[in-house]
């Protein structure tokens, strides 16, 4: 294992973790596992305290995995007025470049993975591309834009953030975000606020996989805008018109969105479909 620095579009630096060999592999997740209270309430959620652990250690043996944890280093570096998709691919291949990989496929999961199309669309370097957790055709971009306002609208008045019901298990969770941690996801959703995914779709040239839970639908309370963000219905509802496109799109029945990220779900189908793909080429 290599440890290695790259500096983001702010000017942060972010440390990168380089596992294997042959070709890379971009992974936005935390290499090292989580420990102590915070573990727990990982597992509470359903959550591998591990999980990027485990998604290195299923893959290195095949590939170069440059794993970097992208969202710990926002929460703890926020850029919340210069998180753009843009910036988040220039970041990217920031992350690429201190690897020293001219060529690399990306996997990425719920925002991660709309990131790894902004991404696709702006380099030919991808040699292939996944999306988990998101859809790459008609992806929810207004209903996430609802829920990262009403996200933020609690960090400038708390007393939202405290009006929870007991119902919905989004709303039992502790609310800790800070303003700046809350904007920068608004300033992403508000970017991408007139994002027409359809037609970017010829710009995505290299092989491509999505897939997401069959029960992957979260229903927010008001307090989170009200928004309903279908995440399997495009997959399911529309993957002749998604194969069309040029992706492979595989459901995984009776999983949610929480569960199709967790390396038992999501291994056997990302590690086998990259291994086929790294044949080919």
């Amino acid at each position: 294992m290599k440890t290695l620095t790259a500096t983001l579009h702010d000017g942060s630096v972010i440390e990168v973790e380089a596992h294997g060999s042959g070709q890379t592999i971009l992974l936005p997740v935390n290499p090292k596992p989580v420990e102590g209270p915070e573990a727990d309430e990982k597992r509470k959620w359903g959550v591998d305290p591990a999980l990027g652990k485990s998604l290195i250690d299923s893959l290195s043996d095949v590939f170069t995995v440059v794993a970097f944890d992208y969202e710990g280093h926002l929460m703890a570096h926020p850029a919340p007025d210069t998180l753009t998709p843009g910036n988040i691919a220039k970041d990217f291949i920031a992350i690429a470049d201190a690897a020293g990989a001219q060529r690399f496929a990306y996997y990425g999961y719920s925002w991660l993975a709309l990131s790894g199309l902004q991404l696709a669309i702006r380099t030919d370097r991808l040699w292939a591309l996944i999306m988990g957790g998101y859809p790459p055709v008609n992806g929810p971009y207004g209903e996430m834009l609802k829920v990262t306002k009403a996200t933020h609208e609690m960090t400038i008045h708390p007393e939202k953030a405290a009006a929870a019901n007991p119902d919905s298990e989004w709303d039992t969770a502790e609310f800790t975000l800070s303003e700046g941690q809350a904007r920068q996801f608004l300033t992403l959703y508000e970017a991408l606020r007139d994002f027409d995914d359809r037609s970017v779709q010829s710009k995505v040239t290299c092989p491509r996989l999505c897939f997401a839970g069959s029960t992957d639908t979260i229903v927010y309370s008001e307090r989170w805008g009200g928004a309903t963000v279908d995440i399997a219905g495009p997959l399911v509802n529309q993957a002749a018109k998604i194969r069309d496109f040029g992706w492979d799109v595989q459901v995984l029945e009776g999983l949610n969105h929480i569960q199709a990220m967790q390396p038992a779900n999501a291994l056997p189908v990302v590690r086998t479909w990259l291994i086929s793909k790294s044949i080919s080429l």
